[in-house]
């Protein structure tokens, strides 16, 4: 059950949780027109701050522009206001969904005389995927959508159908998650998450044309891979590798890094954390936990006066 906080933001006002409903005939109900973001705050020594808003409101636009549907903000009004929710909300470390979607106008498929709502809520979330010793996943019977179908590149609510059919597989299947192929039978990604294999000491991940969502997590990872001189490299990856790779894991707001202990049965390298994933893990996390630099500079802070900080 979603742990609600006291406010959401929609359309520039602020409204009670329980006061954010959308009717029944509008056009996100029917037909799935909606693109959002996943959004983390984490709770640092000097408070509370949001990773990569500047990143995640910009690929919200662009989602909204692949849909075409106008939203009246721009990035920075975007990020001001998802700092606004947190902070009037005064609930962290928490987990922050803006959304946009078109709402209660004419039936029919055409989307032109439906309103653009946009929203954004937090509430508080912990660890995606459980397992701290990895998890379980297997290669998915449902594949990710064919060029020129559904944009991979937006982040789109229509999209996440395909994702329940992945997850909802996995999990009847007994695996904490599913990994699917693109339309070419090359490895894609999670249902909700990237991918990443190491294999003799290189990062692999599979391209923006495999099918992918591009992930905020994903770029990150890479960035600290090549910092610490880890040759990445992003490629079209046949399924046969996940079986034969040394490591791999999953990335994603949600998931962060999430390690993979097995696919298919069959473990990955020696069935424990290793090395690669060790040091990214280790370092993304001393990130997050304000316990090394934010050399990137990801972090936008949360001024909040009255935090009611979870699990304080």
């Amino acid at each position: 059950m979603i742990q609600k906080t006291e406010k959401i933001w929609h359309n520039g006002s602020f409204v009670a949780w329980d006061d954010a409903k959308v009717h029944v005939m509008s056009h996100v109900v029917h037909y799935g027109t909606s693109v959002f973001e996943g959004v983390r705050c984490y709770s640092l020594p000097q408070g509370p701050a949001i990773f990569r808003a500047q990143e995640h409101m910009q690929r919200l636009l662009d989602s909204a522009k692949i849909y075409r549907m106008e939203v009246p903000y721009t990035r920075e009004q975007l990020v001001q206001a998802v700092v606004d929710v947190v902070a009037t909300n005064g609930a962290w470390p928490c987990y922050i969904r803006p959304i946009v979607f078109r709402g209660y106008g004419e039936a029919g498929v055409n989307p032109f005389n439906c309103p653009v709502e946009t929203y954004i809520l937090n509430f508080p979330w912990g660890k995606y995927l459980a397992g701290e010793e990895g998890v379980d996943v297997c290669v998915s019977s449902w594949t990710r959508f064919a060029p020129n179908t559904l944009p991979a590149m937006a982040k789109a609510g229509a999209n996440y159908m395909n994702s329940q059919l992945i997850k909802m597989e996995a999990h009847l299947n007994g695996y904490a998650e599913g990994i699917a192929l693109d339309p070419s039978g090359y490895v894609s990604e999670g249902s909700g998450e990237n991918l990443f294999l190491v294999r003799n000491g290189t990062l692999y991940t599979p391209p923006l044309g495999s099918s992918i969502l591009p992930g905020i997590t994903r770029d990150s990872v890479i960035r600290l891979a090549r910092d610490h001189c880890v040759p990445v490299v992003e490629q079209m990856i046949p399924r046969e590798m996940l079986y034969v790779a040394d490591e791999a894991f999953f990335t994603g707001t949600a998931a962060e890094i999430s390690p993979i202990r097995s696919v298919d049965k069959i473990p990955v390298g020696k069935g424990a954390i290793g090395p690669v994933t060790a040091t990214l893990h280790k370092e993304f996390f001393a990130i997050l936990h304000g316990q090394a630099e934010d050399k990137y500079h990801w972090f936008t802070p949360v001024p909040v006066r009255a935090a009611k900080q979870q699990g304080a």
